[in-house]
């Protein structure tokens, strides 16, 4: 179930509080145009800045709105073991399908405190789970060798690598030998990604564009590589366009511009600056998104 195209959905607010009439009709325009799977709580869906019950009502709104139409990856990640415990199983109560955790951030634990985090985490819920390596945002990398050791634990299923390292994704999937999915966890490197044998991507760009994102990796998967590098560089532009500022402002201000969603952030984010904005508008519009 790990493959493919995979929406990091953003989570959109209407005066403070989640919109869930909102992030219902992204849910369904996502499963229509062929998006693989839904991840909500993510990175892109805010969930540093959603409280307990938010988040866990975030995941069982999209597992009932989904209705196993395609699976539910539940980012549930947090900096302490006991609590990414604690979240994982509300997850899993709500019905997900699996369990996105990002590395413990700002402690910076050791490789070994890392699979000792995984670890617990594996033993103590009994759900298929994502590691997800993003040194940008959590100051430690998940080196090769540890995720090989983590891979061989039964219920740990897949990576999502957001090192932008093609080098590392390479010496990951030789170490892993086909136990675990590699994921592109940056637009821009899906499709090489892809190449060395990964699996898909947990995407941002299919916010905005989901019909292509899950083209190029169908494309792929059926050996029609010049058809996929056609929609990689087509996607190009998007890519770029999604982190002109931090995301999930570019792709929640898109998704504003299309009509989707109201155009609200919670703080530390907040709006685009007019000048991105511009650029930002010329990009979706030179893609005929808007």
């Amino acid at each position: 179930m790990i493959k493919g195209s995979i929406v990091a959905i953003v989570t959109p607010f209407k005066e403070g509080k989640v919109d869930e009439k909102a992030l219902g009709d992204l849910i369904e325009w996502h499963i229509a145009q062929g998006t693989n799977a839904i991840v909500p709580c993510g990175t892109t869906g805010e969930s540093a800045t959603l409280d307990y019950d938010e988040h866990y009502r975030v995941i069982q709104f999209s597992v009932e709105a989904v209705n196993k139409r395609v699976p539910v990856i539940a980012g549930t990640g947090a900096n302490s073991t006991d609590e990414t415990i604690m979240i994982t199983k509300e997850a899993k109560k709500a019905g997900a399908d699996a369990a996105l955790l990002v590395s413990p951030y700002y402690n910076k634990p050791t490789q070994e405190g890392l699979y000792r985090h995984y670890k617990a985490v594996a033993d103590a819920v009994d759900i298929p789970i994502v590691l997800y390596n993003v040194p940008g945002r959590t100051a430690v990398n998940i080196l090769p060798s540890t995720v090989a050791r983590l891979s061989e634990i039964e219920n740990i299923v897949a990576i999502k690598e957001a090192t932008g390292d093609m080098k590392q994704v390479s010496e990951v999937i030789r170490l892993c030998g086909g136990r675990i999915a590699v994921i592109s966890g940056d637009d821009f490197t899906t499709l090489p990604l892809l190449c060395l044998g990964g699996k898909g991507v947990i995407s941002v760009t299919a916010n905005i564009a989901p019909k292509e994102v899950s083209e190029m990796c169908a494309y792929w998967e059926k050996g029609l590589i010049d058809d996929a590098r056609a929609v990689h560089y087509k996607l190009e532009p998007l890519n770029h366009a999604m982190f002109i500022e931090t995301n999930p402002i570019p792709a929640k201000t898109a998704l504003a511009m299309m009509g989707k969603i109201k155009e609200e952030f919670r703080l530390p984010l907040c709006e685009m600056s007019e000048t991105n904005k511009e650029k930002l508008s010329k990009t979706l519009k030179d893609a005929g998104l808007i």
